[in-house]
C-alpha cells in the first residue's frame, strides 16, 4: 500500500489494514483495487517534477484536494436525503432547453434525458462512450450542487452488493433513503436485451414503483426502445408521454453479470490490456450473449431504466454510470501509459461505419454544461473540469 497513516487522513479515509486479495469478500476485492488506484495516482504525484508535497497539494487539482465520491451505502441517512432532496427539486424546475429540440421536456431533469435520448446511437459502442458519460455525470452532479443547494458530490452504486436480491440493496429497498422499491406486479414474458440475444427473465415487478420518494414522479420523456415485453414506445422520440417510474428487478442478471471475476477481468484480467478490450468487455458482447456490467446495470433494474435511450429517467442512473466511471477510473490509474488513450468509432459499433473518434472531438451536452473536447476529460484530477477521485 502507498497510502501512508498521513496521506489517509488528509484525504479523509479511515486507515485500512492491509489484507491479501484471496481473503478478502468480493465488495472488498474491488475495494482493495480502488486503494491500489488511489496509491497509483500518489506515485504519479511523487515523481511528478513539482518540487515539494506542499506545492502538489496546493496545485490547482490532486488527490488532496479533488473531491470525493463514494458508496451510496455509506452516505448518512441524511446525506442520502440531501441527495434525492436534489433531484427531486432538479424534477421541479422547468426546462431550459429549447422547445423545438424536445418539445415533450418539462423540467430541467428532462433536459439531460433528452441530451442522452438524441445522443444515443452516437455515445453507446463508440470511442465516446467512456469520456462522454463521464461528463454527462459530473454535469448532473454541478446541476445538483449549483442549482438545487446539493453540497456533496455524485455518489455510486457497488454493483456487488445484494445482487441475490436487489430489492434489499439501499438503493432499491423502497425507504425513504432510497430511489424507490420494485414496481407493483404485472404479468409479462420478461425483457429481451442485447440487441435481442439475452432473455431477462420476468420479475416480482414489471409495474410502477409502489414505495419511497419516487413513487408519484411524473416521466415525462420516452421509452425510445424498451425492452419489457409488453411495454409501449412513445409516440415520438422527444415528445410528451407523461408516465411512471416502472422497475422490474432482477437477480437474474444481477447475479450472473455484476461479478467480481467480469470487474476484475476489465481492471487487471486479459480485457484490461488495451481501452478497446476494456470498453468492449465493459459494455458487453451482445453477439455472444454477455451483457457486460453496464449494460446489465440497466437491465438489473429493468422497467423504463431498461430503455437504451431514455435509461436516465430512472435516477439510479447516475449512480450506476458513477460506478461504470469508477472502473474506468481504476483502470486508468492502473494502466498509466494507457490512461489517455482511446479506440472506437462514432458510430454505435461501427453501424454504419464511420471515422475513428479524436481526443480533439467535443463532447456536447446542449444547455446543460459547455461542449469540451475528449482529451480534457480523460484525466479525473486534470482540473478543467474534473477534479474528483472515488473511495
Amino acid at each position: 500500500m502507498r497510502f501512508t497513516k498521513l496521506a489517509l487522513p488528509l484525504l479523509g479515509l479511515p486507515l485500512i489494514t492491509a489484507k491479501p486479495l484471496v481473503a478478502r469478500t468480493d465488495t472488498e476485492s474491488v475495494q482493495d483495487l480502488n486503494e491500489q488506484a488511489l496509491s497509483a495516482l500518489q506515485s504519479l504525484s511523487d515523481n511528478s517534477t513539482e518540487t515539494s508535497t506542499t506545492e502538489k497539494r496546493a496545485s490547482k487539482c490532486n488527490i488532496f484536494n479533488a473531491k470525493v465520491r463514494k458508496d451510496w451505502k455509506f452516505l448518512s441517512s441524511a446525506e442520502k436525503k440531501k441527495y434525492i432532496a436534489a433531484v427531486k427539486c432538479l424534477q421541479a424546475k422547468p426546462s431550459i432547453a429549447d422547445p423545438s429540440f424536445a418539445p415533450g421536456a418539462r423540467s430541467r431533469y428532462d433536459d439531460f434525458v433528452a441530451v442522452h435520448i438524441n445522443q444515443t446511437l452516437s455515445i453507446h459502442g463508440t470511442g465516446n462512450f467512456l469520456t462522454w458519460h463521464r461528463y454527462f455525470t459530473y454535469a448532473y452532479e454541478t446541476a445538483l450542487r449549483n442549482e438545487c443547494g446539493y453540497t456533496g458530490y455524485q455518489p455510486y452504486w457497488n454493483w456487488l452488493d445484494n445482487t441475490a436480491d436487489p430489492s434489499k440493496s439501499p438503493l432499491f429497498d423502497g425507504s425513504d433513503t432510497s430511489f424507490s422499491g420494485d414496481g407493483s406486479f404485472v404479468a409479462h414474458n420478461g425483457s429481451v436485451t442485447a440487441n435481442g440475444n439475452v432473455f431477462i427473465p420476468s420479475g416480482k415487478g414489471g409495474g410502477c414503483v409502489t414505495s419511497g420518494p419516487f413513487v408519484d414522479y411524473v416521466i415525462n420523456l420516452g421509452p425510445v426502445n424498451p425492452i419489457q415485453d409488453g411495454m409501449e414506445p412513445a409516440p415520438e422520440t422527444l415528445g410528451y408521454n407523461p408516465h411512471c417510474l416502472s422497475r422490474d428487478l432482477s437477480s437474474f442478471t444481477a447475479s450472473g453479470w455484476l461479478t467480481l471475476p467480469n470487474i476484475l477481468n476489465v481492471t487487471v484480467g486479459a480485457a484490461a490490456r488495451s481501452v478497446l478490450l476494456f470498453q468492449n468487455e465493459l459494455q458487453g458482447r451482445f453477439t455472444d450473449g454477455f451483457l457486460g456490467l453496464h449494460t446489465a446495470g440497466h437491465g438489473v433494474a429493468g422497467g423504463v431504466s431498461g430503455d437504451l435511450f431514455g435509461s436516465p429517467v430512472d435516477p439510479v442512473f447516475f449512480l450506476h454510470h458513477a460506478q461504470v466511471d469508477r472502473i474506468y477510473w481504476i483502470w486508468q490509474a492502473l494502466h498509466p501509459f494507457q490512461a489517455k488513450t482511446i479506440a472506437g468509432t462514432i458510430t454505435l459499433f461501427n453501424t454504419p461505419p464511420s471515422r475513428d473518434t479524436s481526443v480533439n472531438d467535443l463532447i456536447y451536452l446542449g444547455v446543460n454544461a459547455p461542449s469540451k473536447k475528449i482529451g480534457s476529460l480523460l484525466d479525473t484530477l486534470g482540473g478543467d473540469p474534473l477534479c474528483y477521485i472515488y473511495v
